[in-house]
């Protein structure tokens, strides 16, 4: 048998786990003692390591940070690494399904982490179990890692680094096939004001995500109501403008995307800002927010806007929120993968402060870059292009950040296919199952491609 033949008998077995981890709610929590980073993220690590080991692999769990299964004996490792937690997902979001109770409709499975990133993560297994299945007798050390913390800042990844060092080759399932060999650097900020009579803001679910929803608490008479309604209608949005006993209550709706590509997403904070600016408002914060950031997507507002030839900088207001009279909000920069962070950081220097607000650069993170011909890119081309036979679409960059950035010799191959939609990070996440099969049979192929990396 070949290695799709051995692949699709496993269609159900596929289909079952996927179902089961999917049911646990992984979105990161309150810390516990023995859950870092919360009871979900840890309950759906146990679960996976107990299928691994049920199907006779060697498994471990670091702590509940982050745990492998490993097949095969020999000095080097090669990894592949995927994560099992998962951004925030709440019916009223907009989903058409239970986000934790898979369901496949016309061939096509929803629920929240089915593409980002347990579907790959399982489509990992059973590409272990195929290889097995044929014979394969590796004399590498295969670990099939998993991290619970991807989604809100990799710490696990760096336990895994502190325990049980860097890998030899390997790559992330959670980016594009047929290759990411380069990643955006990132740069986390927040944005504090006082400086504000709005009564109250808040937005947002993640830094990551583009803002889906935001309602702001304004003064009754302080802008046109008339203005504010054609700024909404004229830019399709759906919204309500209701007077209460202590104000003006305004919702907006938008829509969520990456952060990486914020530019897909309708940013609902600045659509509620731009719109109150445009209608009259007057507030520091509003102007602050408006000349900072607006309704753009590439950093013009902060002095950053650039590019290089794999891609421009992109920039996301993720999350807002006000208390105690303070507001505070996110920023997500993703800057060109042949730049630095310093770069960047001395080009928005003088738009750090003004009257309305300060903004506070909390985390950096160069770049990742490999070139195409390099032998581990070269080596995963060759397994996709074998399954698929697709040989026009090449390796890209990327504004997303992976596991790649955080250990040695990675990259992003998989989950997603070229021209594919599967809403991450948003409403009705989704991937079809032939593609969870055909992402076992690719990781197979490149499992083997790698074992004859001297």
């Amino acid at each position: 048998m070949d290695i799709k033949t051995v692949v699709n008998n496993y269609q159900q077995e596929l289909i079952d786990k996927l179902s089961d981890l999917v049911s646990v709610n992984s979105e990161a929590g309150t810390p516990l003692p023995d859950a870092p980073f919360g009871a979900g993220p840890r309950d759906v690590l146990i679960k996976a390591l107990a299928m691994l080991d049920a199907d006779g692999f060697k498994t471990v769990n670091l702590d509940n940070y982050i745990g492998y299964a490993e097949w095969g004996t020999g000095d080097k490792t090669i990894g592949i690494i995927g994560h099992l937690d998962i951004v925030p997902a709440h019916k009223e979001d907009g989903w058409n399904t239970d986000p934790f109770k898979a369901e496949i409709i016309d061939g096509v499975m929803y629920g929240r982490g089915v593409a980002d990133d347990k579907g790959a993560v399982v489509a990992s297994m059973i590409a272990l179990k195929a290889l097995r299945d044929l014979g394969v007798e590796p004399k590498k050390r295969i670990r099939l890692i998993m991290g619970t913390n991807e989604e809100t800042g990799s710490k696990g990844l760096a336990y895994y680094v502190e325990k049980e060092g860097h890998i030899d080759l390997g790559f992330t399932p959670d980016g594009d096939f047929p290759g990411v060999h380069g990643e955006k650097g990132m740069i986390s900020a927040v944005y504090r004001s006082k400086a504000t009579n709005l009564i109250s803001i808040q937005g947002g679910t993640a830094s990551n995500i583009v803002c889906r929803s935001c309602r702001v608490k304004v003064a009754k008479n302080s802008f046109s109501n008339k203005k504010l309604e054609d700024y909404f209608n004229n830019n399709n949005l759906v919204y309500t403008i209701e007077e209460q006993m202590d104000g003006v209550q305004i919702m907006v709706q938008g829509v969520s995307a990456h952060a990486s590509t914020p530019q897909l997403g309708v940013n609902a904070i600045s659509h509620a800002l731009t719109g109150l600016k445009q209608a009259g408002l007057q507030d520091p914060f509003v102007e602050f927010y408006c000349s900072h950031f607006g309704l753009d997507t590439d950093g013009t507002g902060l002095g950053v806007k650039c590019d290089d030839e794999y891609g421009a900088l992109t920039l996301n207001p993720g999350v807002i929120h006000m208390q105690d009279g303070v507001i505070e909000g996110t920023i997500d920069i993703r800057f060109p993968v042949t730049m630095t962070s310093s770069r960047v950081l001395k080009m928005m220097k003088d738009h750090l402060e003004d009257e309305g607000g300060i903004l506070e650069v909390k985390h950096t993170m160069e770049p990742l870059y490999f070139p195409i011909d390099s032998p581990l890119v070269s080596k995963l081309l060759s397994a996709y292009q074998e399954v698929t036979g697709d040989t026009q679409t090449q390796p890209m960059t990327m504004g997303g950040g992976t596991y790649a950035k955080g250990i040695h010799n990675c990259i992003a191959f998989g989950c997603a296919f070229p021209n594919k939609e599967y809403h991450i990070h948003d409403a009705n996440e989704r991937v079809e199952v032939s593609e969870l099969l055909l992402q076992a049979e690719i990781y197979a192929a490149a499992i083997l491609e790698l074992l004859e990396v001297e």
